[in-house]
């Protein structure tokens, strides 16, 4: 490290100022007296700058509550919850308000805001929670953490540095993100047109009646689930039971992800034998949760026996296919496909941020369904297909972690001084991201 390098405490570098409470009875103001934006937590989820917010006061206002009205530029995050363990450092984008779970830097002039923002991402707050249910900052532990600061010039060679660095990498990764995005877009095509049309480019159709799916494919039945399988309740948790009781691992809604199993963290519950007979689950038992995201409600996962002698909770449904009508890995696909989507989306139960289902309306989901024959034939050419997809998934997502950690190595090394930026790096730093 240079010696011109300096350690010193966030205390010696800027005021540390907390945020305001809120003033609800402000929610009702018009568009001109909305003068002054007022950020929350939510709000820091943008990259770098804080731009717009749902929020806004008046000056009046503002000077009323004592509410600190902080400066374009001034860095803010959050000190209390969730958000406090993302450690997500922002710029103010102009001048605002911040709310009470929001803390501010106000940088001496002798500092570079941009050369700050980035080493601040850099930091682990983590040692410096206060410890409880929830995690938390005051502002005279943020100012006792230590960081090794250059001198101004060397700060804003390092900041226009990384800014132009940094502008490469994003747009990189969001490249990557959008192929990522096509191809999700290209499987559901692939899913939609295979369970609800077969391999015809232009079947022949005919008519159903159903409000549903209208039209099926000539020689496809359209059959509800509950005529071509048993739903089988979970175990209801915090009954007690009396007598002899057998211990056995259980299933949660937690366990249940988007497309894959967590096996992490199993629960192990006591229940009489009978009653774990009854709710056990048994190879190719399609399971469907009952609550949860609305994107992912009752989309199904095949139970390949995973864990020997497990019961599932009563949020998940087991659905058991009778063979020689329905395959569980075609009901999986029906699930995931746009169609099962669209069905379980529009008759599930919807709150602010969840949604659930009940065994009446997944028993009442129509199938399109082809023999038997035609539906492991399908199955196989999904499989092969979706495989291919998994791969390119899987080398972009490869190079997105690979882009994401060099972009993360790249900071740490430049604003602590493992790296030298000269005035001749900046230059080439701005040539790769200039218009050609």
């Amino acid at each position: 490290m240079n010696s011109e390098w300096k350690a010193k405490t966030l205390k010696r570098v800027g005021a540390l100022k907390g945020g305001s409470g809120f003033p609800l009875d402000e929610q009702g103001f018009s568009v001109d007296e909305m003068e002054l934006p007022f950020y929350k937590v939510k709000d820091l989820a943008t990259p770098k700058y804080l731009r717009e917010t749902d929020n806004y006061v008046s000056y009046e206002t503002a000077q009323k509550l004592g509410a600190s009205i902080f400066r374009a530029g001034t860095i803010v995050f959050a000190k209390v919850g969730a958000a406090l363990l993302l450690n997500r450092f922002r710029q103010l984008f102009c001048d605002g308000c911040i709310d009470n779970n929001m803390m501010a830097l106000e940088l001496e002039q002798t500092h570079s805001k941009d050369f700050f923002l980035h080493l601040l991402n850099t930091l682990d707050l983590s040692q410096n929670f206060n410890q409880g249910p929830v995690p938390s900052v005051n502002t005279r532990q943020i100012g006792e953490i230590k960081v090794v600061v250059p001198p101004l010039v060397d700060q804003n060679l390092i900041a226009a540095y990384l800014d132009a660095s940094c502008d490469v990498l994003n747009t990189a990764l969001a490249a990557k993100r959008r192929q990522l995005q096509m191809l999700d877009e290209l499987r559901k095509d692939v899913i939609q047109q295979v369970v609800t049309r077969g391999l015809d480019q232009q079947p022949e159709l005919r008519k159903t009646g159903n409000a549903w799916m209208e039209e099926v494919s000539l020689g496809w039945d359209l059959v509800c689930l509950k005529r071509v399988s048993e739903l089988q309740g979970g175990l209801t948790l915090g009954k007690t039971y009396s007598g002899p009781l057998v211990e056995r691992p259980y299933l949660r809604v937690a366990n249940v992800q988007d497309g894959h199993l967590d096996l992490n963290d199993v629960t192990l519950i006591e229940v009489p034998a009978e009653v774990a007979k009854r709710v056990e689950l048994r190879v190719d038992d399609v399971l469907m949760t009952e609550g949860g995201d609305l994107d992912k409600l009752a989309r199904g996962f095949l139970w390949n026996g995973e864990i020997p002698n497990c019961l599932h909770q009563n949020h998940i449904f087991a659905v058991r296919c009778f063979h020689h009508k329905l395959l569980p890995k075609f009901l999986t696909y029906l699930t995931a496909s746009r169609y099962g989507r669209d069905y379980f989306e529009a008759t599930g139960k919807k709150t602010t941020n969840l949604a659930s289902t009940n065994a009446t309306k997944v028993g009442a989901f129509p199938l399109p369904l082809p023999s038997v024959h035609e539906q492991a034939r399908l199955v196989e050419y999904l499989e092969d297909q979706l495989e291919s997809l998994r791969t390119l998934q899987n080398n972009l997502q490869t190079q997105i972690s690979t882009l994401l950690a060099y972009r993360k190595s790249l900071i740490h090394e430049c604003v602590t001084g493992q790296r030298r930026i000269t005035e001749g790096d900046v230059t080439l730093g701005k040539t790769l991201i200039s218009p050609k």
